[in-house]
């Protein structure tokens, strides 16, 4: 069972990392729970996935692609399953941060070899990649990367 505290414990870990963080996009979102506690936290969130039921959140039900117009700070996904990848490639053609709970992989490979995969994917693409974990029961490994310093577009 996923541990309930997951959504406030991930807001919490998004903005002690990215303290200037005004506007989040949360790929693969579903009801918005993140969205839900990151906007009690301060910045705005746009939640991206293709439920039909959600929370009275910001919410754009459609799938998140490259070419969604970059209006984020912060590109995340909480167990965004298929979309990690897309996540991460996002970040690095917006030049954006983003941080990710990877749990299952899109393709089958094992957890371990997954996240491996994902940093160096993440690091392939110029960004800059940290691994952190949430105090929670569960997937708890969190993935951030970050555009190499100077790289940074202006929001």
């Amino acid at each position: 069972m996923a541990d309930k505290r997951r959504f406030e414990l991930f807001a919490d870990l998004l903005l002690q990392r990215f303290p200037a963080t005004r506007r989040v996009f949360d790929v693969a979102g579903g009801m918005g729970r993140l969205n839900e506690a990151l906007v009690a936290r301060g910045p705005s969130c746009l939640t991206f996935d293709r439920r039909h039921k959600h929370l009275p959140v910001e919410y754009a039900q459609r799938d998140f692609t490259l070419d969604e117009p970059c209006t984020a700070d912060l590109v995340v996904g909480l167990h965004a399953d298929g979309a990690t990848r897309v996540i991460i490639e996002y970040s690095a053609k917006h030049q954006v941060p983003f941080a990710v709970v990877p749990c299952c992989s899109d393709n089958s490979m094992p957890y371990k070899p997954w996240m491996r995969h994902l940093a160096d994917l993440a690091i392939s693409l110029g960004l800059t990649v940290h691994e952190l974990t949430l105090p929670m029961e569960g997937r708890a490994r969190v993935l951030v990367g970050e555009p190499a310093p100077g790289r940074r577009l202006s929001s």
